[in-house]
Order: structure tokens, then sequence, then C-alpha cells
């Protein structure tokens, strides 16, 4: 009578399944849906002022899901750190604290600045820029690469009409812009400590012309592509360069979205941000991104980002890995039982007659350890009948 049976290596297989759902964030979940900017029942601000924590319902429901996570920061190198602006230390620790976690450190022990290349040895830096922060509700285990999309309004249509309009020196054009990571299905960087990372490029969505600049590589007709920040797959982290709301003008040469990387200055033509107290451009009027980092607090800048949201979209990705056991019954093995009932006056019941062959109905499946203790048990839907006529395969399967 077989009890145990010794698995071999040509009996278990292990498999990895990736499974992914559609996730779409539409831009009145961020902006609007629950009420007037300031008193947006579904964001959350914290006394320490650090970051902004978004909801998909009111926050003090018990319905409310964690969304997203937004803050922003420069670099101490930039003129922005001279700043006597409110919370400058903060938006430089953010920053370090962010790439010390996603860039990690050189050679010579410094933290490293965000590269929208992903080439660590050099190239432009991204030293002033917005983190999206998704729940991992959200990511779990990653998000998909090539599967991110994020739609900007730059338009003056975009937010309240009181707060959002044309000042003198900055033009804004009604366009969108639409940010993937295109190609990361393929083409993603491993050299991140906190995993892989794809490049975010800019693509321009409508006719306009006034964020397409000539020097950059086109793909089709009307499309340019532009990197304007990296997303981090595992971490569920997006960092999106502040000079994605800066305009191209021939006035400025290349500077603006389509190739400055940094965060700007006071005269270069943007797009507005919603406006604060404490985030006025010099003649008062809506503020741009330069003086929403520089003049605005933390919480004011993540309201102008969120604004000009108007939706992101991408797949997650959940890893489920298995392993699959096959337990093989041969044609004299497992056909008596141990359970007591099998026998009744020393006879075993299901057989007719003494001459019969030996009967068993298998009902379970138990994975032992080494040292025969049990690890998992299967349960079949019915009965199986096994004699000495039958072979059997079982697969039993373990996810995890």
């Amino acid at each position: 009578m077989s009890i145990f049976k010794q698995l071999g290596s040509q009996d278990i297989v292990s498999t990895k399944t990736l499974l992914h759902e559609a996730i779409p964030l539409t831009g009145t979940i961020l902006s609007g849906a629950y009420g007037l900017r300031g008193s947006e029942r579904n964001i959350k601000d914290y006394a320490h002022g650090m970051f902004q924590s978004v909801y998909d319902y009111p926050y003090l429901s018990s319905s409310a899901n964690h969304v997203m996570d937004i803050t922003v920061g420069y670099h101490s190198s930039t003129s922005l750190s001279m700043s006597t602006g409110p919370q400058n230390s903060k938006k430089i620790n953010i920053y370090n604290q962010m790439a010390q976690v996603l860039m990690g450190y050189d050679k010579d022990g410094n933290i490293q600045k965000f590269d929208k290349d992903g080439d660590l040895t050099g190239g432009d830096k991204i030293t002033a820029c917005y983190f999206l922060n998704f729940s991992r509700l959200l990511t779990k285990d990653e998000i998909k690469k090539g599967s991110f999309e994020l739609l900007l309004n730059v338009g003056a249509g975009s937010g309240s009409a009181s707060s959002v309009g044309s000042s003198a020196g900055h033009t804004d054009s009604a366009s969108n812009i639409r940010i993937q990571d295109v190609g990361a299905s393929t083409n993603y960087r491993v050299n991140s400590p906190a995993g892989e990372y794809g490049i975010l490029y800019a693509e321009e969505a409508t006719n306009s012309v006034d964020l397409i600049n000539a020097a950059s590589a086109t793909n089709g007709s009307n499309a340019t592509h532009v990197p304007v920040g990296l997303i981090y797959y595992q971490a569920g982290v997006v960092v999106l360069t502040s000079s994605v709301f800066l305009r191209a003008s021939s006035s400025f040469g290349n500077n603006g979205i389509l190739s400055n990387v940094g965060y700007g200055d006071a005269t270069q033509p943007a797009v507005h941000m919603k406006s604060d107290s404490t985030a006025l451009n010099a003649a008062g009027a809506a503020a741009t991104v330069y003086h929403a980092f520089k003049s605005g607090s933390i919480s004011g800048s993540c309201d102008g980002l969120r604004d000009r949201i108007a939706n992101i979209q991408f797949n997650n990705t959940i890893e489920l890995n298995s392993t699959i056991h096959f337990c093989r019954l041969n044609h004299n093995e497992f056909n008596y039982s141990s359970n007591p009932t099998y026998l009744t006056g020393s006879q075993i019941r299901v057989k007719q007659n003494i001459q019969s062959d030996p009967v068993s109905y298998i009902t379970s499946i138990g994975l032992y350890s080494a040292d025969n203790q049990l690890l998992a048990v299967g349960k079949l839907s019915e009965p199986i009948r096994k004699d000495p006529t039958i072979e059997l395969t079982f697969r039993a399967r373990l996810d995890y």
C-alpha cells in the first residue's frame, strides 16, 4: 500500500502569469468633482504641507479609496533654491528624498539628479519637477510598460475662468499635450535602485503649432515626441518636469517644453497655473509654473497641476506565480485506503468478493514537506475511482 510518493523535479513546474487591469482616472476626479478649489472634499492637505493626497470620493467617507499623492520639488543647484518663498527647504528636501530612492547615489556618494533620458553619465537633468505617487491599490505589482498616458489641458479654457487666463507676456493658446511612455515595453531602463523605469514623452494632441519645435524629432505629420519625465513601474511614481508647462517660442530659441527640462524663468512664455494668494506673477495675474514653484506653496503647485490634468490612464500588473505538481498514480499505487472505514471485519468494503481487485476512491491530494509535514490539501469535486487497471495523473497548482 502506497501512502506517500516522492515528487521528482520532472513532476514540478513553475510558471508566472501577468494579469492586467485598466485604470482610468478622469480629470474630474482630480479636480472639480467634489467641490471648488480649496474646498474639494476628496483632496486632503496636511499640516506639514509636504504633499497632497487625492481620493476617488470624499476622504472622510468609508467608501473612499486613496488614488495618489502629489508633491513638487527642485534641486538645490537651481536659482529657485535661493528663493525666499514658502517651504523652500521642504521643496529641496522632497527632491533629494525622491532622487535618493529612485535615482540612488553616484560613485562619490552624491545623490544623482533625475536624468531626462536615463543616461546617468551626462545629459540634461530634470531639476524642478512634479511627483505623482500612485496608490498600490491601483498599480498592484507594477504599472504595465507602454500603457501609461497622461493628458494635460494647457489651453486657456482649463480650470476656472476667474483664475486661469491670459496676461501680458504669457500667451495661453488652446491645446492639449499627451504624455506617454512610448516604446517602453521593449525599451526601458534598469539602472535604478527602485526597479525598472521608462522615459515619458510629450506629444501635442491638437493642431496648434505653438508647442512644436522644428528641431525636435517628429513621428507622423503632426506629432512631436520630447522627453518630459520618468515613470518608475514597480514604485508607481511619475516624475514630470515643470517645463512641460513652458512654451516653445522663436524669440526664446529652443527653450520650452521641447528641450528645456529645468524650470524656466519669469520671462519665458508659459501656461498659466491657477493662482492663489502666494503664487502671483509680477503683473498680479494667474501664476506660471515658475511663479508657482518659486513663490507658491507646495499644495498650491499641486492644485495647479491637478487643474491641468484632463485624464490619466494605465494598465496595472498583477504577477501570479504558480507551482504545478503533477501527481502521477501508476496502476499498482494507491489502490487501497488507510481510512479505518475502508475495512469491515477485516474485509475491504468495496470488494464484491475475495477474487475482486482492490478498489479505492480518491477524494483529496495532500502535498507534504520532506519531513512529512502536510503543507497543502487539494479537494476533488467528486471521488475518483482507482484500481489496478487505472493510471491517473492529478494536476495540483499552488498560486502565490
